[in-house]
């Protein structure tokens, strides 16, 4: 890919902002958190991050409108790449500004985008998102959950598992079953619903790592305003297909086939939220395969050391902890079978899978 000169200033500037910012109070800062480490100096990291926002870096794509910058693909992708390079530390508000902003833009309601925007973009308020229960993985449209009107608020109850970052998130973006007796993708809802509740209990999974930044989340008669589902009542199959495309589409890998596919994807999105489905699962698959082959190659490169824990109780390095977490890589987001499903069915045009 070919920058403009535009392009390059961006770059320039991005480059010299991190490197005069990435000192002092946040120069210990430099690798923490990440996949199997989002513990590490959590609220320093926050700050971090908001002082990335009062600089104007977070939100890049955003429409101006919305608080963020209007950024071309070509600076956000400059904007990740310069990121990493910097060693800056891991992003702490990402599902609120990656995938739930970009949700409310295309979707919500002007009420909506002026109470949620803001925070997110100043990093004031962070996100989790509540798909996947015991019995609707990677199969979302089998979601018990469920939530009723009570006057004007909505009352859920079920659970959520393997729920990222759930213990620090302030609010949580979910789908819940709001029409009794409905079935698969029909009556469901997207709701906002506010975290810090006593009806809301967070229950941490231990993992390979020895961390725990997934959750169950269990919610016993908790409430939210009538007006925060976003969409239409029991159209919430559509906005969570929208910020699953979005997901799907985040990362940008620098292996040049990654880049190019991604790139290329973004060169054709639609105006809709999240551009192209299919090519957004393209994407998915590319990336955690890498990631996982990434993995095993630094436990291969590392040889029998990579086996045994540098102290303890279960203390690992840092490539350890990639190649444990990266056992997820091709299940969290959608496995690797739905996104082979999606890409057949609505790239390929082949038969849809049978479903009960």
């Amino acid at each position: 890919m070919r920058f403009s000169p535009q392009d390059e200033e961006f770059r320039r500037r991005l480059r010299l902002w991190l490197a005069e910012n990435l000192t002092g109070r946040f120069a210990g800062l430099r690798g923490a958190g990440g996949p199997g480490r989002e513990h590490e100096a959590h609220a320093e990291r926050v700050a971090w991050n908001r002082h990335l926002a009062a600089a104007g870096w977070t939100c890049l794509g955003w429409p101006a409108e919305y608080g963020g910058h209007g950024a071309t693909f070509a600076q956000q992708v400059i904007f990740h790449e310069e990121y990493a390079r910097s060693g800056a530390p891991a992003r702490v508000g990402y599902l609120g500004e990656e995938l739930l902003g970009p949700t409310l833009i295309a979707l919500g309601t002007p009420e909506q985008r002026r109470r949620f925007l803001p925070p997110i973009a100043a990093v004031a308020e962070l996100w989790c998102q509540g798909y996947s229960e015991p019995g609707a993985g990677s199969d979302l449209a089998a979601v018990a959950t469920n939530a009723v009107l009570d006057g004007n608020e909505w009352v859920i109850t079920g659970q959520k598992v393997w729920t990222s970052l759930a213990q620090v998130a302030d609010w949580c973006f979910l789908l819940a079953r709001t029409e009794p007796g409905s079935r698969r993708s029909q009556g469901l809802s997207y709701l906002l619903v506010p975290m810090r509740q006593p009806s809301i209990t967070v229950r941490p999974i231990r993992q390979l790592t020895g961390t725990a930044e997934f959750n169950e989340v269990f919610f016993d008669g908790a409430r939210t305003e009538r007006g925060n589902v976003v969409g239409e009542p029991g159209g919430g199959w559509r906005v969570a297909q929208a910020t699953l495309a979005i997901e799907r589409g985040v990362a940008w890998i620098g292996l040049e086939v990654m880049q190019a596919h991604a790139l290329g994807s973004l060169d054709h999105a639609g105006p809709g939220a999240g551009g192209d489905v299919a090519a957004a699962s393209v994407t998915k698959l590319l990336w955690s395969r890498w990631h996982q082959a990434l993995g095993e190659l630094a436990m291969e490169v590392l040889g029998a050391p990579s086996m045994v824990a540098r102290g303890a109780p279960y203390d690992l390095d840092e490539w350890q902890r990639l190649f444990l977490f990266s056992r997820a890589d091709t299940i969290y987001g959608g496995s690797d079978e739905i996104q082979r499903n999606i890409i057949a069915e609505r790239a390929l045009g082949l038969p849809r899978q049978a479903r009960p």
